[in-house]
């Protein structure tokens, strides 16, 4: 992912009020991406971010709404994961879990998680890149499709696990690799760009006065995706939905917002 080519694609920017608006926005609209995807093909492919604000997205979904979600169609998948055991208080798939997937039909064999309960980051990443290859099955060639992709960024401006400086920010060939985190746990497993960038739509979660800074580099045309990885986000589609609390908002520009 070359700078030239983040620069290239285009950004929505949607801005709630608060954090509960916020919550509200995005639990509709994922909803509807959920419900379109299945309508179009039959089931729907999403892989899940970890952090407090998808958090609130999922226990959000997790109530009945409208349109209905036919959870049976859907298959879940993550974007990272900690190096620890899913049962653990910083595990992204134990977060989901009790916020989401326990309280909604979904076929236990359509959650594929990262098993961070490997003491090897690698071949947690090898392993999981298997099942994913192997479930959704892609043409020779080409990278697995989701149909969403939900992440999150941090005040670094990470996003999944993929940190400023780290090796994961030039991945091309595999499909998710071990990442370095500067604060505990500090392995992960990711997946890369290339994944991230097949995906049919992208959201990007962020609400916090914590990520202002970090949503503002982003889009400022220019800025390295070695120091802010969440730039090397472009998707197939061409388009990345951004929705933000007004707090993670205040330092961009008015023009950046819907």
């Amino acid at each position: 992912m070359t700078d030239d080519a983040a620069d290239a694609h285009e950004r929505r920017a949607v801005v709630a009020s608060d954090g509960q608006a916020l919550t509200a926005i995005a639990g509709t609209h994922v909803r509807r991406r959920l419900v379109d995807a299945i309508a179009a093909r039959g089931a729907c492919w999403i892989a899940l971010a970890g952090g407090r604000t998808p958090k609130a997205v999922y226990e959000r979904l997790a109530e009945a709404g409208t349109p209905a979600i036919d959870w049976a169609r859907v298959h879940v998948a993550f974007g990272d994961e900690r190096l620890v055991p899913p049962d653990h208080a910083d595990s992204n798939y134990g977060m989901a879990r009790a916020a989401l997937l326990a309280r909604v039909p979904i076929p236990a064999h359509q959650v594929h998680r990262i098993e961070g309960e490997r003491l090897d980051a690698d071949a947690a990443a090898a392993a999981y890149s298997a099942v994913l290859a192997g479930a959704l099955r892609p043409e020779p060639g080409a990278w697995p499709v989701f149909d969403l992709v939900l992440l999150g960024v941090g005040a670094d401006g990470h996003t999944a696990s993929i940190f400023p400086g780290t090796a994961a920010v030039r991945e091309t060939r595999r499909l998710a690799v071990a990442g370095d985190a500067p604060t505990a746990p500090e392995r992960r497993v990711t997946l890369t760009f290339p994944v991230l960038n097949a995906a049919r739509a992208v959201v990007i979660l962020a609400s916090g006065a914590d990520k202002a800074s970090a949503i503002a580099r982003a889009f400022t045309d220019g800025t390295p995706v070695a120091e802010c990885p969440v730039r090397g986000v472009r998707p197939a589609s061409g388009m990345v939905t951004w929705l933000l609390d007004a707090a993670a908002a205040a330092d961009l520009p008015t023009p950046a917002i819907e």
